[in-house]
Formats: C-alpha cells, structure tokens, sequence
C-alpha cells in the first residue's frame, strides 16, 4: 500500500506531492489526490513523552479528510464545468464573430436616391443620407437601436437582419460618428422616440469609431463628477442634452435680442476690447503690456458707445467684458458676454421703459422660437414670462424692507443710508417679493462716477438694477451725467488719475454737443440662468472663465 505524507507547516496542496521530503499541507487534499485506500502519515510535533515525526492518521482525523475530499472534489467539478462553459462561450463568440466579420454591409443600389439632411429636417416617408454622432446605443437579438445626434437635434434609427448582426454594428462605441441611409417612418403605437419618429437604416458608414474600454467616453464623463473635472472636460460634456440645450437657448436669446435692437432702430457698433481707461473701478481690470504701454481688457464699452450717439443715434454692442474679480459667487465669471446699449435724448423713465420692454420682449421672441421654446420649458417648467410694468423700487424704500424684514447688512446691522446692499440680502428680498423689481436711485457714493444725480435729491443716482426673482440683479443701468462739471467731479471722487489725459476723447462728448443720454449692461449669462434654471452661470457659458479657471 503506497503511503503519503501531511505536514501542515512545511507541506504544500499541489499535484505531485506527497513524499516525505515534499509532503502534502492537509490530509484533505491528501485524500482528494490519492483516494481514502492509501496510508497517509501525518507530522506531529515532540510532546511530554512523544518524540515529533510522522504517525498514521487516526480515524476521526481519516473521516474528516474523506469530509474535505469530497467538497474539494465538487468544487473541482463546479471549477471543471465552469472552464468547459467559458470555453464554448469563447467558442460560439468567436464563431459568431467570424459569421458577423463575413457580412457585407452594402448599399442597395435599386433603393431611392438618399437626400442629405439635418435631424431638424426630417419627413416621414423619405429616404434620407444622415450624418451625426452616437449619443445612445443599444444592441438586442437581431436588432441595433441608435440615437443620433448632429447639433440640430436628436432621432431614433434602427438597425435589423445582417446590419444589426455585422461585426462593424457589434463594435460601435458611443460618440463615434456615422453616416446613416434609411427611411423616416412613425414611431409604432406605445413606443416613444424624439419627434415621434425613426429612421429605419438600410446602409450606413463609420466616419470615425470612438474608443472603447479604458478610453470610453463614459468613462472620461461621469455622471456625478467633481464640477471641475467635468470643467477639465468642458469639451465633452457640452455634448450632453442639458448644457447643449443651454446653449441652443443663449443662440436664440441673442438673435431675439438683435430682432428687439432692430425694431427699436439701434445701431450695432463693435468697440475695442483692449483699452486704458476703466468703467467698474480700477480693482477688477485685467492689466496687459501693450508693446511697452500700460492697458487693460475691457470692463464695458459704455464710454465707446456713448461716443458713437452723435455719429449714429442709438447704439448698442454684444461682446466680452471682463472682471478681475477673484469671486466664487454662481453669478460671477470673470469673462462674459456683454449686451451694452446707450441711448440719447431720452428721460429716465423713459430709459426704464425701454430696460421692461427690452426683457419682455426678448423673453417673448426666444419663448416662441420653434427651438429655444421647447428647450425653455424642459429646462424650466414653472418659468413664467415676465410682464409690463415691472414694480419700481427705490433704493431708500429697499433699506426699509430689509429693516422691517429684519434682514441686517454685510456688519450684521440695520441698513442704513449708503450701504450696499449685498447678493444675499437683495436675492432674499427678490425672491420674498416674487416679482421683477426696477430698484433705483442708489446713492452716488456706491455708483460710477459717470452716473447722473437726481435733481431733487443730488445724493442719488439716476440709477437701476433690475431684479429678477431666483437669480437676482440681470440688468443695471443709469442716465449719465451731462454736464462737465459733473464728469469731472466723478473722475476725483473715483480717484482716477490723469483724467484730462486718459478721457480726452470722453470729455469732448460733453464738450461738443453734450445731451441727455443713458444706457444699461446686461449679463447674457444671468439672463440665462433665469431662463434655464440654471443654479450658476458657469453652465450658461461655452467655456466659463473664472478666479482659478482658464482652461480648456
């Protein structure tokens, strides 16, 4: 009868062992490799009258290794049934790759002609050539589901017989891009699609196949995401629904805004964005060497524009302004697209009815736009438009809500005359009041200096903010002072240095033909903000530049 050796310090559970000098670690294995009819010898170590070596298994200890046997003999089963599995599954995959490699994706040339087209434009019943990238897709037993997307909007197609079955359709990846051939047909009973349509392929072409594994686009954007590594990405996540929606809206704001500015009959002009005077206060100016001379990037181009009245009336621009300000705030970027307008002989009512008008209007073309409308109201179901007259506000009356309301000031205080009147604060009022408010007539103190005094109190300004309840101030304007002396007088109490020099050309407009005139600046981020419900206006912004931001 063979013996075999068990040495739970020394030995080891692997085929082949079992001598004395490489013995079996437990007698389990033992019995699993040899059967119960050998002689196993078990090492035992030196006790008070027996010496250490190797005995004979006992009886108790033969029946517990015959125990462990067994279950180590079906788990080898389990472990044997399991490779012979994974190994057909390899089988059948790799024959089903090869039956899918041999299939032939061609097109049938006795179809009707394909017609290039945008998503936009698709008709049921037609034959379409559609371009795009794979924004969802989906694989089932003999079909292939592809949501396709080319910028002007989303559509269904669906893949069946050999072209879902192709080895090309089994390995498309998310954002690669496709060119697809098929007919626009309505989406069956019960089945809900973008547009209530599909487009059943009949041919297709890969442009450019996205990678997989590692490099997934699902695996460079995650849902959840730290917000600045979704900003590190700015590039990818702009091809989600949300922010290209964003997006599509800001596109259509802009075109209602220039639609308003054209029945109003003001002219776009397109100021200079590097400059050596300030607007907002030297504190935020981005500094810039301009072959050797001190400059800046633009704050405004206020001053530029009130220069052009005399030359071509009312003017306005849309363009970049810039703001050093090293704040976190979700209202604040340091770059952002400025929509200025100026206007010239005109009252202060006047202008804060042209600011209602300006807002109402443009809300209304951008809600009514066949794109942007739809958007507005996924993006923002409970939006309401704004509607005229907007309620006016003082800012001395301001002081007096917030002190009944028992809101304090930035000194944990009670408002008081010449305070400023934080974000906090103003968004709580707002949003309390639950109505688009016109506060004006801040005290000079707190304004710029080009801003006109009231006449019957020459402590404030003809100034306004407008107030917009959930996202607070979208819109700030004012008359501006008209008279020289005036000018002058703001240039010292800003402490702005060699203005005589630096404001020429700003001066002369009160030299030479000065009138009453008056203009705003609105922040378009803001504005969408409040549009699309947006908690901050770095998600209304292609790429938002802030303190710590200015990349990609």
């Amino acid at each position: 009868m063979s013996q075999f050796y068990i040495n739970e310090t020394t030995g080891s559970d692997a085929p082949g062992a079992g001598s004395e000098d490489k013995p079996y670690q437990t007698a389990a294995y033992a019995v699993f490799e040899q059967g119960d009819s050998a002689k196993f010898l078990v090492y035992k170590k030196a006790e008070e009258e027996t010496p250490a070596g190797y005995f004979e298994i006992s009886g108790a200890g033969l029946k517990k290794a015959k125990k462990g046997a067994d279950g180590l003999k079906k788990k080898a089963e389990k472990a044997k049934a399991a490779e012979e599995q994974r190994l057909k599954k390899e089988a059948d995959e790799a024959a089903k790759k090869l039956a899918a490699m041999k299939i032939e994706i061609k097109e049938d040339e006795s179809l009707p002609k394909a017609t290039k087209s945008k998503i936009s434009a698709l008709e049921v019943g037609k034959r379409y050539k559609v371009s795009g990238w794979i924004h969802r897709f989906r694989l089932q037993k003999g079909l292939a589901f592809i949501v396709l997307r080319d910028g002007s909007g989303y559509v269904q197609a669906v893949l069946s017989g050999d072209l879902a079955n192709a080895y090309q359709t089994q390995t498309l990846t998310l954002e690669s891009t496709v060119t697809l051939y098929g007919t626009v047909e309505k989406l069956p009973e019960g089945k809900q699609a973008a547009g209530g349509i599909e487009l059943v392929v009949d041919y297709y072409k890969v442009i450019g196949l996205a990678p997989s594994g590692d490099e997934a686009f699902t695996n460079k954007i995650q849902e959840g995401s730290d917000p600045s590594l979704l900003l590190d990405q700015r590039h990818l996540t702009m091809r989600g629904e949300t922010l290209s929606a964003v997006m599509k809206v800001r596109a259509s704001f802009l075109r209602a805004i220039r639609r308003f500015y054209d029945e109003e009959d003001l002219t776009e002009v397109t100021p200079p964005c590097m400059v050596q005077t300030q607007v907002e206060g030297g504190s935020t100016l981005f500094k810039l060497d301009y072959y050797g001379e001190e400059a800046f990037l633009t704050q405004s181009s206020q001053l530029y524009l009130e220069t052009c009245l005399p030359a071509l009336g009312d003017v306005y621009c849309i363009q970049e302004s810039f703001r050093a300000e090293k704040s976190h705030t979700r209202r604040h970027l340091s770059e952002y697209t400025h929509i200025e307008a100026e206007l010239v002989f005109l009252t202060f009512e006047d202008l804060l009815s042209h600011i209602e008008k300006l807002i109402t209007k443009t809300v209304q073309y951008t809600l009514e736009d066949p794109v942007a409308g739809p958007l507005i109201k996924q993006l923002n179901p409970d939006f309401v438009a704004p509607t005229l007259p907007f309620k006016r506000m003082e800012y001395i009356h301001a002081l007096e809500w917030l002190n009944e309301h028992g809101i304090k000031n930035e000194d944990d205080e009670e408002f008081k005359f010449g305070d400023d009147i934080a974000e906090a604060a103003e968004r709580k009022m707002t949003d309390t009041i639950g109505v688009p408010i016109l506060l004006t007539r801040f005290p000079a103190e707190i304004k710029s200096f080009y801003m006109k005094r009231c006449l019957d109190d020459p402590r404030v300004t003809e100034s306004v903010d407008v107030l917009m309840p959930t996202v607070g101030e979208i819109t700030g304007g004012s008359m501006r002072s008209e008279g020289l002396e005036e000018l002058i007088e703001g240039f010292k109490r800003e402490g702005i240095k060699d203005w005589e020099e630096s404001y020429y050309w700003f001066i002369d407009q009160r030299k030479y033909g000065t009138a009453p005139h008056g203009g705003y600046g609105l922040g378009t981020e803001r504005i969408l903000a409040w549009l699309c419900n947006r908690f901050t206006v770095r998600d209304c912004s292609l790429y938002p530049r802030f303190s710590g931001r200015c990349k990609p």
